[in-house]
Order: C-alpha cells, then structure tokens, then sequence
C-alpha cells in the first residue's frame, strides 16, 4: 500500500505540534527543579535539641546544604510525641522549602496513641526518603545493682513502681520500647516523660531516673565512657556496633523486638520533580564516605531507596506498631 504524501506530511506537522505542546507543558516542571532551591529551606525537627532526631536531622541538612547550594534553616517544635512538629509541615506550603524529619512515632504510631490528630500523616505528608534505622539500647545508670536484664526484671518485680524509666515522650519509641517490656515481663515501672531525648538522658545520666531504653544515635558515646550501662538491645538482630550485647529476647524476654526509624517527608502535594530532587541529592548522600561512615559509627543502619519504597514502608510500619501499641496497653498521656 502507498502512503499519501499530504497524510503523511499532515501526521509530520501533528508529531511537531504534539512534542511542542508537550515540550511546554513538562516545562514549567523542567524549570521548577532546575532552579531549586532559591532560598533557605526550613528543616523541622519533632524533638528537642541535642536528641538522635536533631543530630541525623543537622548531620543529612548540613550535606544537602553544601549539594544544594542553600542553607537550611532548624526548626525545632517537639511536642505530642512530634504531632506539633507534624501538623505544622502538613499544614505548610507545599513548595519544597518546609521538610521535616520524621520517625516512626509521627508517620506510623501517633494515630493509634491519640485519639485526636490534627492531620493525617499518610495523605497529609509526602515521602521523600527513608533514612535510617537504629536499635534502642536498654541502659541503666551505673549505680544500680544490676548488670543483666534478668537481673533488672527480678529486681522490678521484688520492689514494683520503685524504678524510674525516661523516655522523649509519651508514645515515643523509647516509651513503646518500656511498655512492651513490661507486658511481657509482668513488670511495673514509673513512665517519665520529658520533651525530647537529650532532657531524658540528661536525667539517666544523673540517676534521676534509673534506666532508659534509648537510641543507639545518642547514647554510644555514654556506654563507651562507662557512664551508662548497656543490657541489651532491641532489634531482633545485635547491633553491629556493640555485637557482644545480647538482644532483649536473647537476654529472656522471648519475642521482644522495637526499632526506631527516620525519614524526610514534605507537605503533600509537593510536585514531582521535587519529590525525586530531593531523593536523588539524599540517597547520595548518604552513600557518602563522610555520612555514611559516620551514621554507622554512631549505631544507624542507613536504609535509602525511593520514595514509592519510604510509602510502602510506612503503610506496612502502621499495622505493626499499632497491633504493638494494643498489645503494650499503652496510651499518650
């Protein structure tokens, strides 16, 4: 069959139309990435100065400052286990100058915890990047007689609501982390809670409070100058970075498991291009010598991917600290 030279100069000029208007509709997208970011960007942190969200959150804003070419600006706003902190990037602009750092009390346990929330953080909040994980690490300031974790339960058990254990918050990992141990050892111990990691160890290293189960990213330094007391750790797996620690189930507390995570997330709505910026510009980061060496040093297990993986991630962390949570019996004060 021959084909008509005036269809296929007409099929010509339709193929040049198309990929013109094409061309101009992807433009404005190709012009949004290409010249962002032209001011500071905000970076909030849930949690209090001086706390592992503070620290992975300086550590990662410091990096993309220097790729970027912008400065970010830290905005700590802790409260209601990181609601305030939440709600407040949800509720901003979303033009990819507001970021937050969340965890896994923000994006998967809060909405079992409370029974009001001012935003949701699955449809409220878009995922740029998982970060990294950490174990949380039960430690006991070194005046109290025990050196093991069946030590600590016989002596919870002996003398109930005698011990003090501090936490960031209520409904914070390290609270979740105390309350599963407690259903699971029929032990009774006194919740307190601060604003934020660094004022709860601050009060474990003083023996305000006697023990704490706190994040690897903040408390390595302190078991290392023997000024805390590790037991064990909570992930299923020991922690690379004190191997010789047992695991809480190994340590006989048979099914005990609670990790902490972090990740970037922006107000939802964010386009695109942005979206995948921001990706691509962390997950190089963190395959960095400089932060990647330093994220382990500090007990993080870097994570990375895509953001369509950070979403599923969260969708499969909602079910599962949830079922925690009911199981624990605990509740935000």
């Amino acid at each position: 069959m021959k084909h008509c030279p005036v269809r296929l100069a007409m099929n010509a000029h339709l193929m040049k139309g198309l990929v013109f208007i094409l061309s101009w509709s992807l433009w404005p997208c190709f012009a949004l990435t290409q010249n962002y970011p032209v001011k500071p960007i905000r970076f909030l942190i849930a949690f209090t100065p001086g706390g592992p969200s503070d620290l992975l959150a300086r550590l990662v804003g410091n990096g993309l400052a220097q790729q970027l070419g912008q400065s970010f600006i830290y905005d700590n706003r802790p409260g209601a286990g990181g609601n305030v902190a939440g709600e407040m990037a949800a509720k901003s602009a979303a033009d990819g100058y507001t970021l937050l750092l969340a965890n896994n009390s923000i994006l998967a346990t809060n909405a079992a915890l409370y029974k009001k929330m001012s935003f949701d953080p699955v449809k409220d909040l878009a995922p740029i990047v998982l970060l990294a994980s950490q174990a949380n690490i039960l430690v006991v300031h070194p005046d109290l007689p025990v050196h093991s974790v069946k030590a600590l339960i016989a002596l919870a058990r002996t003398h109930p609501g005698s011990l003090n254990y501090a936490s960031s918050g209520s409904g914070a990992a390290a609270h979740l982390s105390a309350e599963l141990f407690q259903s699971l050892t029929n032990t009774r111990m006194v919740h307190i809670a601060y604003k934020g990691a660094a004022p709860a160890l601050m009060d474990t290293l003083s023996g305000q409070c006697q023990l704490m189960f706190a994040t690897s990213l903040s408390v390595v330094p302190y078991i290392r100058s023997e000024k805390l007391r590790p037991l064990a750790v909570t992930t299923a797996m020991r922690s690379a970075i004190f191997p010789q620690l047992l695991t809480i189930a190994e340590a006989g507390v048979p099914g005990f498991e609670a990790t902490t995570w972090h990740g970037i997330v922006a107000p939802a709505g964010l386009d695109k291009s942005l979206i995948l910026k921001l990706n691509l510009q962390v997950n190089a980061l963190l395959s960095a010598h400089a932060l990647h060496d330093r994220l382990l040093a500090l007990g993080a297990d870097i994570l990375g991917g895509t953001p369509e993986a950070f979403a599923r991630y969260i969708q499969k962390e909602i079910p599962k600290w949830s079922a925690l949570i009911e199981h624990s019996g605990a509740r935000a004060d």
